[in-house]
């Protein structure tokens, strides 16, 4: 634990954490608000479910969004990303649903750019050996987020309605960039005249500043070629599908509990109290284990409480969620570090963009299909072999990854990454 309390005393990362709760308390407010107030304005279930799907749609871009964040400086980015959302939410008390929905996609779009920025920027901001605590914490301040804004942010909704929320998420990012004014960074292209001094000097190796003629698919490229990546965003890949299969069942469980459908408040809390616990713990275990085994033994936990899903009890089901919560965004994490860790800087941006949608983009796909089977199949059918599959994906984590140096020769893109 020494070093994740040295994530908190540094300086750099200290500000990035803070603009991660700050705008990360809007963010999860608005997500549930944004829907309630569209089905208030229209009556529509399907307009509502809309929302959600205007701010997810964007990550399906990833890869061509997040090369922004190779070819501009990022810290600027940063900032401008946090301003440019603090200026267009006060548009929302229009009230108008086509208005409201055009918001919520510009709203996802400059999220995948500033994800990617701020994935860049920390790997070079943060002491590489602090990553997976920052990661970790990161992690448990958004999972924090998702349970307490949404209550927030519903009370709010209740008082003064939707216009009200809308303000304060554009206030929290207002504030966000005035918390990443404060960074202290030297970035890659930059003259010592230029550039703000750092606290200490980098310990990631330097490499050329990003070339406008590098093309977005160089990211998945990387990806693809190398031995560590490769195995762990497959695995968060199919980690993701199967928890949105898992999710899916959810409301199935409920009704074999014999509870109402509102008992997946209960679940969901306990799941995101096991989501916070693995952040803080989550830089001691992956200095430990690796990133490959600490994804491996995240997926081994996740895919046998889902298994146990089958099995119609209380105690298990609140047992099951904690454990989820615990899992699942282990695999995240890790990916995520790897990621940081073993991309040169002029893909980085591109590359976690990439990621995050290789990552991502399955749990729809998993959502769907377990909409479509939970009826025909049956909820406990389902969970247990959900729960042999989901287990099996683990197995590669824990081969031997292939040669560095033989895969890297059929890569140019290590080489020559800009």
């Amino acid at each position: 634990m020494t070093k994740t309390w040295a994530v908190l005393r540094d300086r750099n990362a200290r500000l990035y954490l803070t603009g991660v709760l700050v705008s990360g308390f809007g963010t999860s407010a608005l997500w549930l608000v944004s829907g309630v107030w569209v089905k208030d304005l229209t009556g529509s279930d399907g307009l509502a479910a809309l929302c959600m799907l205007a701010m997810w749609a964007p990550t399906l871009a990833g890869p061509l969004l997040g090369t922004l964040a190779d070819r501009v400086r990022r810290k600027p980015l940063l900032i401008g990303a946090n301003l440019l959302l603090a200026a267009l939410l006060p548009v929302l008390l229009t009230a108008r649903v086509p208005v409201v929905l055009t918001v919520l996609v510009v709203y996802g779009a400059v999220g995948v750019v500033h994800d990617a920025a701020e994935s860049a920027l920390v790997a070079g901001a943060v002491d590489p050996s602090l990553l997976g605590d920052f990661n970790g914490l990161r992690m448990a301040i958004t999972e924090g987020m998702k349970v307490i804004a949404p209550l927030a942010g519903a009370g709010l909704y209740a008082l003064h309605g939707g216009p009200a929320v809308a303000l304060l998420d554009a206030l929290t990012f207002a504030l966000a960039a005035g918390v990443y004014a404060g960074l202290r960074v030297r970035e890659a292209g930059l003259s010592r005249a230029e550039a703000p001094v750092q606290e200490r000097a980098p310990a990631r190796e330097e490499h050329p500043g990003p070339s406008p003629r590098t093309p977005f698919t160089e990211g998945a490229r990387h990806i693809w070629a190398h031995p560590a990546l490769r195995p762990l965003i497959l695995a968060g890949g199919t980690t993701m599908f199967c928890a949105g299969l898992n999710g899916a069942l959810l409301y199935a469980v409920i009704d074999g509990l014999g509870r109402s459908p509102a008992y997946a408040g209960v679940l969901y809390a306990v799941q995101g109290a096991g989501s916070v616990a693995v952040g803080v713990f989550s830089g001691p275990a992956l200095r430990r284990l690796g990133e490959r085994r600490f994804a491996g033994y995240a997926v081994v936990l996740t895919a046998v409480a889902a298994g146990l899903r089958a099995v119609p009890s209380e105690p298990l089901a609140l047992a099951v969620s904690a454990a989820i919560g615990v899992g699942l965004p282990g695999v995240l994490i890790a990916a995520l570090t790897a990621v940081q860790r073993e991309t040169p800087d002029a893909l980085l941006g591109r590359t976690a963009a990439t990621a995050h949608t290789l990552v991502f983009a399955p749990n729809a796909l998993g959502l769907a299909a377990g909409a479509a089977l939970v009826e025909p199949v049956g909820q406990r059918p389902l969970s247990a072999v959900l729960g042999v599959v989901w287990l099996a994906s683990a197995v590669p984590l824990f081969q031997r990854p292939a040669s560095a140096e033989r895969i890297a020769s059929r890569s140019p893109s290590d080489a020559n990454p800009a």
